[in-house]
């Protein structure tokens, strides 16, 4: 009875793991190298299992892909509202800190630029799945800064949000097309500071921390 018990709950534990162990290689591999470049055999080896386990977790290389998504969207959002909680109830702050730590991040050597923004390149296809995924992910950012935008008191927090939404998604590119360190992405935070201030008719001046 208790062998019985046992082994399917270890089958359960080392699925686990397995899985754990796929998603994290997929994790480094797609961000570093791109999802088109690697091969699933790559993955397998990278993570330590071999193929025939790899397939029994992901039916397919495409749902690979959307699963890496997945994990980096929620990541995306867990660094967002991280930033959020440095400055609670001051919207127009908390804006002026997402873009702070945004800066610096994109200034980390491991910084390989915005996932979703490299997935997108990669796929043409706008209804390919992971194009979707990309394009809803980032319609959910566009939603987060109008509402911190209406929050902070601007007069079209729409024309704001999509501002500071083109600037986030410029810095992101401008981080693997300069030098680290560069000016046009250390000016980040001032040029949004204009923004914001413009948009909600304040003189407050940003404060570094």
């Amino acid at each position: 009875m208790n062998k019985a018990v046992i082994k399917p709950i270890r089958k359960l534990i080392q699925g686990t793991i397995a899985q754990a162990k796929i998603l994290d290689a997929v994790d480094d591999l797609f961000y570093r190298e791109g999802a088109r470049m690697v091969g699933v055999d790559t993955v397998a080896s990278h993570a330590g299992v071999n193929k025939m386990c790899l397939y029994r977790h992901f039916e397919s290389k495409e749902k690979l892909v959307l699963r890496y998504l997945e994990r980096r969207a929620q990541r995306s959002w867990d660094n967002i509202e991280a930033s959020l909680a440095k400055q609670p109830n001051e919207p127009r702050m908390q804006l002026l800190q997402f873009f702070k730590d945004a800066t610096e991040r994109t200034q980390q050597p491991s910084y390989r630029g915005c996932a979703f923004i490299n997935i997108a390149t990669e796929f043409p296809d706008r209804n390919h799945p992971s194009r979707k995924l990309v394009a809803d992910h980032k319609e959910k950012l566009l939603a987060r800064l109008q509402e911190l935008a209406t929050q902070a008191g601007a007069t079209d927090p729409k024309a704001l949000a999509h501002a500071l939404a083109l600037m986030f998604e410029g810095a992101c590119a401008a981080s693997q097309t300069y030098p680290l360190g560069h000016p046009i992405l250390t000016t980040l935070q001032n040029v949004v500071e204009t923004l914001v201030d413009s948009a909600c008719s304040t003189n407050h001046k940003w404060n570094e921390q």
